[in-house]
């Protein structure tokens, strides 16, 4: 079983994650996964941390030589921007951020005490979890990807980067849409037989956990809604070179909890960001009157690095789904027990 935990605040010392459950023998490259942290903070609307923060990993236990032990893998990214006891405290809560309800669920009297862990800042650590995943899934000749589908409505790449300078200067966020596709997934990962056992239920939960990501979509998605059976479901064909396969790929890979052999393909939709520069009304904590809400330095447009970020958390599923499926102890093993299952089921 695959597991990960996460620690660390926005402005703390630093952002710690532990990866339990990979196997042994996989060689890992840091500059692979630094590469990744870089690829996080990439994109036109990124906000000035991304100036600060010059993230880079540091794996502290899990390898030997490179390669893991199959024993928990501690990575560390430090914060450069180490201010937590130095900064003020928050009392207007933001619009669409956890501050209020956080703060009112564990009794705070400080907004910052929720903002300092439920900032995306978190997500460096899934990126450092993902890219250990990537490297796994490569053996596999398993690939991920990820693009802008669109951005404040808009579908063009140049009016996509227009839209974002336009809530730059009404000091206002945008959101947008993107996708993350899965190729040379092998069909059986995930099962039918349990609901926390379906792989697109489980890739849903993974993408949906994102800071901001507010509706996840597989293949047609809601395209679903308005057609007759008759023209959404992915007619099945069979010949002696390909084995089964489709025309078509509306399932987005996925059928009945298992993956089918198809492109994986979810897309989500990022909500803008709530910290804007020009701040909605709200209510102040401690006097209860009207106010605005809270200003932290903060993005404007993060689409493109929420796709980044979701690679990783798919990445992160479907190395799960495969231990699940082939073993979870040995690299070797797990690759005879894979290439005699593909010759099993091939044409």
């Amino acid at each position: 079983m695959l597991r990960y935990l996460t620690a660390g605040e926005s402005h703390g010392k630093g952002v710690v994650a532990i990866l339990d459950g990979m196997p042994a023998g996989l060689k890992v490259k840091l500059d692979f996964i630094n590469q990744e942290l870089r690829r996080r903070q990439s994109g036109f609307g990124r906000g000035k941390r991304m100036q600060i923060e010059k993230d880079k990993a540091e794996i502290i236990s899990g390898l030997r030589a490179n390669f893991t032990l199959g024993s928990p893998i501690t990575i560390l990214i430090k914060n450069k921007d180490y201010s937590i006891e130095r900064l003020p405290a928050v009392f207007c809560p933001r619009p669409g951020h956890a501050d209020l309800a956080g703060l009112l669920k564990y009794g705070f009297k400080d907004i910052r005490d929720v903002l300092e862990r439920a900032s995306a800042r978190q997500t460096v650590a899934t990126v450092a979890i993902g890219a250990i995943c990537k490297i796994f899934l490569d053996e596999f000749k398993i690939r991920i990807t990820s693009k802008v589908v669109s951005i404040g409505g808009q579908i063009d790449r140049q009016a996509m980067r227009q839209k974002i300078y336009q809530a730059m200067l009404n000091r206002d966020t945008v959101g947008g849409i993107f996708e993350v596709r899965a190729l040379g997934v092998p069909v059986g990962l995930g099962s039918y037989v349990q609901p926390d056992c379906r792989l697109d239920a489980r890739l849903a939960q993974a993408v949906m956990a994102i800071p901001g990501v507010k509706a996840v979509e597989f293949g047609l998605g809601f395209g679903y809604a308005d057609k007759f059976g008759s023209e959404v479901h992915d007619a099945i064909y069979y010949n002696n070179r390909q084995g089964y396969f489709r025309k078509k790929n509306n399932a987005g890979g996925i059928e009945g909890g298992i993956s089918n052999g198809q492109d994986i393909v979810i897309r989500a939709c990022m909500k803008p960001i709530s910290t804007l520069l020009s701040p909605l009304d709200s209510v102040d904590i401690n006097t209860k009157k009207t106010a605005k809400a809270s200003v932290e330095r903060s993005d404007i447009c993060v689409v493109d690095s929420a796709g980044v970020i979701a690679e990783s958390a798919v990445a992160y599923v479907l190395t799960d789904a495969f231990l699940d499926k082939f073993g979870s102890d040995n690299l070797n093993d797990i690759s005879a027990n894979y290439y005699s299952y593909l010759k099993r089921i091939g044409p």
